[in-house]
């Protein structure tokens, strides 16, 4: 019994610990693998039903395209680059627009939170998810500089079934490496990060072509602080 109890001690003064070694690693080397790629073979082989090709192609940030950065930073998260991983003002702002009209609050989350999501967790919404989601959060603020964050970022998000990662999504959808995208492109991949399974960006629909228009309109004058990242 001493020695179950022995054993549970030490995981959980290890458990805390893994968190901020995976973050640690990230620092110097490329993900070969993220945990949303393994829940998708995981899920194909346990159901049978075959799984869309996996497209994963990490590159450097120096070659995503200012574009496709400048886009999602204004459509996802325009405080990045000022706060330490949560959005504490969207945040409130959610939770009162919810008080008020009785609806669910909306989504808060910071690059760095779906940074967080897209390597180490799943996309199934629970409380479990959201704390783990937050605890990678703070490692990775703490252990990575935002232009790491960033990078990770554009290389690990979703942008369709089974295509992760601007590169990956500029060459299945356009034909074109990312650093070639027009910047209508970019704008249409960026507006469907919301819902990368359902909306197709080679065939826009007048509502996301409404919410292209508002990006490029909120992008329009605005320069990336590459300063910020270089």
């Amino acid at each position: 019994m001493w020695k179950a109890i022995k054993c549970v001690a030490v995981a959980a003064f290890i458990a805390p610990a893994v968190p901020a070694i995976q973050v640690a690693c990230l620092r110097f080397s490329e993900p070969t693998v993220t945990a949303p790629i393994v829940w998708r073979w995981m899920h194909s082989k346990l159901s049978g039903v075959p799984a869309a090709p996996l497209l994963y192609q990490p590159i450097p940030l120096r070659d995503a395209p200012v574009t496709f950065l400048t886009c999602v930073w204004m459509a996802e998260d325009m405080r990045f680059f000022e706060h330490h991983g949560f959005d504490w003002g969207q945040i409130r702002a959610s939770l009162e627009q919810a008080q008020d009209t009785g609806r669910p609050a909306r989504g808060a989350s910071t690059i760095s939170q779906q940074c967080a999501r897209s390597l180490f967790l799943y996309h199934k919404r629970s409380w479990l998810r959201k704390g783990l989601e937050a605890y990678y959060t703070v490692w990775m603020e703490i252990l990575l500089p935002k232009k790491r964050i960033l990078e990770l970022y554009v290389n690990s998000i979703e942008l369709g079934d089974g295509i992760y990662g601007i590169e990956a999504a500029a060459q299945h959808y356009y034909g074109v490496p990312a650093r070639e995208l027009t910047l209508e492109q970019a704008a249409t991949l960026a507006i469907i990060l919301p819902r990368p399974k359902t909306w197709d960006p080679t065939s826009p629909t007048p509502f996301m072509l409404r919410k292209r228009a508002v990006i490029l309109q909120r992008t329009a004058g605005v320069m990336f602080p590459i300063e910020l990242i270089e």
